[in-house]
């Protein structure tokens, strides 16, 4: 598979660094030791950057992921630092600490579906913890879990193991640590979500060490890009639940108006005007319900 991922814009001031699939990351020229992150328009979805560009999509994520981080703030240490960013990225960008970043994806899941739902099925279980018989497609879990996964190279998939594999990869006490607080997070975050009218499925989070060896939060945290959302009142177990998240992306590349072959090597084609609509619409309703506030842009 390709990321197709285009060239990162030039700043004054910073060397470009990397680009993934949604962010660029630079660092100062002058060698102050922290890091430029810029969060793009792009749009990802089955391993592949799309064409198309979501309308202010870099801002929100920007904008609900500091939001975030004041939330979780008496939990965790995160990774911002106070400082200004160039004007031309001003709103999509944030200044953040170098980090040692564990190479695992530290995912909590308090309902199933996606890629736990097919593991589910398969047996009963998802990432080694065992689950009671009888859950659907959106069913509540008995608890939340931790259910990490591998860190692909773009283009590439994540792959979900289990935490005796991260304990092996990190170590047992580094493991122990993320999992503690990937749980507090979610168990934070999936209470303020439900105040505000919305599920908190799932999210993804990542983690580092700073220098002193703190565990610090870092990349983003609880967006429609790393988070699945529903709608609290038109949630239903049994099938695939309404969003404030790209799945509405996903689902029209597998629909056969988009007239794409996910297992072929053809990237996918451009998203219709209206898919890129309602996508921003359902970016800016997760701010909107989560955060109180509408998006000022």
């Amino acid at each position: 598979m390709t990321a197709n991922i285009p060239a990162a814009p030039e700043l004054s001031g910073y060397r470009h660094l990397y680009s993934g699939k949604v962010r660029d990351l630079y660092e100062p020229a002058d060698g102050t030791p922290h890091l430029l992150v810029v969060a793009s328009d792009r749009i990802s979805a089955y391993d592949h950057v799309l064409s198309s560009t979501i309308p202010d999509k870099g801002k929100i994520l920007t904008a609900m992921s500091s939001w975030w981080f004041d939330q979780l703030a008496d939990l965790v240490p995160n990774h911002l630092v106070t400082g200004p960013v160039p004007a031309e990225v001003a709103g999509r960008a944030v200044l953040a600490q170098r980090l040692d970043m564990f190479p695992v994806e530290c995912v909590a899941r308090g309902y199933l579906t996606g890629s736990g739902l097919v593991e589910y099925r398969a047996g009963h279980a998802v990432c080694g913890v065992p689950l009671p018989p009888g859950l659907e497609d959106g069913s509540a879990l008995p608890q939340p879990i931790f259910t990490p996964a591998t860190k692909a190279e773009l283009g590439e998939h994540d792959e979900n193991v289990t935490f005796e594999r991260v304990a092996q990869t990190v170590g047992a006490d580094a493991a122990a640590t993320l999992r503690e607080l990937t749980l507090a997070v979610y168990a934070r975050s999936e209470g303020i979500a439900r105040e505000r009218g919305v599920v908190l499925a799932d999210t993804k989070l990542e983690f580092g060490r700073d220098a002193a060896g703190t565990v610090v939060l870092a990349d983003e945290v609880l967006t429609p890009d790393s988070s699945r959302f529903w709608p609290l009142e038109l949630w239903s177990p049994g099938g695939s639940q309404p969003s404030f998240d790209k799945q509405l992306v996903r689902d029209w590349l597998t629909s056969p108006a988009s007239g794409w072959n996910r297992a072929g090597d053809v990237p996918p084609p451009a998203l219709p005007a209206e898919v890129v609509e309602r996508t921003r619409d359902a970016y800016l309703e997760a701010f909107r319900r989560l955060t109180g506030t509408a998006f000022a842009g």
